[in-house]
């Protein structure tokens, strides 16, 4: 039994957020970078430029690389042999993502009820997955979710009997009607299967992938390369203003379902689809 202290867990988490919101994953950068270069036309093209000279601000300016930087969602994968000594875990997160956004000065965006929209002030509480896996470590991955590309998710329960193409056609569909609101060059993040709500923590889920990692399931990462064209050949575009590059990449995760239910989610990313991951 290895004991881990909540204070490690609150440190860990504040200084993911931080750098989840000033540093793109590497690969993202250079899916930018690729659209940049793909592009043929003046504006796309200099816009996808833009965009490469803001992450260089960034982190010239030591400032977060969107104004937005989220709603903190937080996925933990916690060994069994783990014990977690000091008090609260969940106090602990939130005490984490506090700090992260107080001193690090990012925008605090959430609301502690949804009709009575009064700010928090300190950007908690967070959205927290956990899992209990095997082992002594605890894996932490920080995805801050901004709103812009939130808005524009779908999730549907399709039956059995849907065809492969309404499936798919769903998925572009949803990147079609999101058109240039969520800040594209977009991440899709798609679930199929589980149920009603696993379906959208899937979907969520994949955006925390490496874009430059496929699905290990040679018939997902198929899938996903055909999405990924389908939805560039929208001509929507950088910013909404048409061009080659409307997603950087589409991340699919899949899981087991009903006997009576093909349910399908469509977690939209923007083109700063943010993520920042440590194990203690």
């Amino acid at each position: 039994m290895r004991e881990i202290h909540v204070r490690e867990i609150e440190q860990t988490v504040a200084k993911l957020l931080v750098e989840a919101n000033k540093v793109l994953p590497e690969d993202l950068c250079a899916c930018i970078a690729c659209g940049a270069k793909a592009e043929t036309q003046a504006l796309p093209k200099k816009i996808m430029e833009t965009l490469l000279e803001n992450l260089d601000a960034a982190k010239e300016l030591d400032v977060p690389v969107c104004q937005d930087t989220g709603m903190a969602v937080l996925f933990f994968e916690i060994g069994q042999d783990v014990h977690i000594t000091g008090g609260s875990f969940e106090a602990a997160v939130n005490r984490g993502v506090a700090k992260g956004y107080t001193e690090g000065l990012l925008r605090k965006s959430v609301v502690r009820d949804p009709f009575d929209r009064v700010n928090t002030q300190d950007n908690t509480p967070a959205v927290i997955h956990t899992r209990l896996v095997d082992g002594d470590h605890i894996a932490i991955t920080a995805a801050p979710k901004g709103f812009g590309s939130e808005n524009m998710s779908r999730m549907q329960m399709f039956t059995p009997a849907a065809s492969r193409e309404e499936l798919l056609g769903f998925v572009v569909d949803t990147v079609q009607k999101a058109g240039g609101n969520p800040c594209p060059p977009m991440v899709v993040g798609v679930g199929f299967g589980g149920d009603f709500e696993y379906c959208a923590y899937l979907a969520k889920k994949a955006l925390c992938r490496a874009v430059s990692l496929p699905n290990a399931d040679p018939f997902y990462a198929q899938m996903e390369k055909e999405l990924l064209a389908r939805v560039n050949a929208l001509n929507i575009g950088p910013q909404g203003f048409g061009g080659k590059t409307t997603a950087l990449a589409v991340n699919i995760e899949a899981a087991p379902t009903h006997i009576a239910g093909l349910p399908v989610a469509v977690n939209i990313g923007c083109h700063v689809t943010r993520h920042a991951s440590a194990v203690l």
